[in-house]
């Protein structure tokens, strides 16, 4: 399995890592250590781990604010000489919130708890899930936009695709019109309906209709072509998290 370590102090990280190369309860391919929160951004927006090790004060900044610019649904065992964030670092995938100076036996507990919750299934309640989101009354169909001094209706099978861009939300219709919506991406995910709109990474949520072409670069780096084209430089990709239940979706 792959780890990162989120980490400035090299003593703290040659530490972790003799603790983890004499444990025998995970298999540790790789390692990668990210020692600011800027090296932690740039690698998980286009990189990922099975695991993450997680202090939370960095020379640069709070690692908390990681969160705010990506996405991460990696399990995360947080590494800290302070004890006032727990209630804070509970709100995203946490295993476990080690104190320092911890002991190999603390270690030993938290990847105790890490295997418990990775040889957990979650598709059937996930499928259940989705099931139930279906059924919601509250799912939007129409959804309201300005044209200059107007207020016009769009139907959500002439949406191509929502695209954030800094502080805006933007919606692309599918005959090439594209106009400032008020919410955001993780807020207008939760009202779609999920059986037309799929939010393939943080930036875009795109409608199956959308998508003219996929590109497969490789197991973890997969392309979408979509009509009409966005208007970004970099190509519009699944994130790797994503990949193989949008694949599945698409499918579908």
């Amino acid at each position: 399995m792959k780890i990162a370590i989120i980490e400035d102090e090299l003593l703290a990280v040659n530490y972790l890592k003799n603790l983890l190369d004499t444990q025998n309860i995970v298999s540790v391919s790789e390692t990668v250590v990210l020692r600011s929160k800027k090296q932690a951004i740039e690698f998980f927006e286009n990189d990922s781990a099975d695991l993450i090790f997680m202090d939370i004060h960095l020379g640069d900044g709070m690692s908390l604010e990681i969160f705010e610019q990506v996405e991460l649904f990696t399990p995360i065992i947080f590494i800290t000489a302070f004890d006032d964030y727990a209630m804070r670092v509970f709100r995203h995938f946490t295993i476990d919130y080690l104190l320092k100076p911890f002991e190999e036996e603390d270690l030993h507990k938290a990847l105790q708890k890490f295997i418990s919750i990775s040889n957990f299934d979650p598709e059937p309640v996930l499928r259940s899930i989705s099931t139930l989101r279906q059924d919601d009354s509250e799912v939007m169909k129409r959804f309201m936009v300005r044209e200059g001094n107007k207020l016009k209706s769009v139907d959500e099978q002439n949406i191509a695709y929502f695209f954030a861009s800094g502080k805006y939300l933007f919606l692309t219709t599918k005959d090439h019109q594209t106009y400032i919506y008020d919410d955001t991406i993780k807020d207008i995910i939760q009202k779609l309906n999920l059986q037309v709109f799929f939010k393939i990474n943080r930036k875009f949520i795109i409608n199956k209709e959308a998508v003219t072409e996929i590109i497969k670069h490789s197991s973890q780096k997969v392309e979408l072509r979509l009509s009409p084209e966005p208007e970004v430089n970099t190509g519009v990709f699944i994130s790797k998290v994503q990949i193989t239940e949008c694949l599945n979706w698409l499918r579908n």
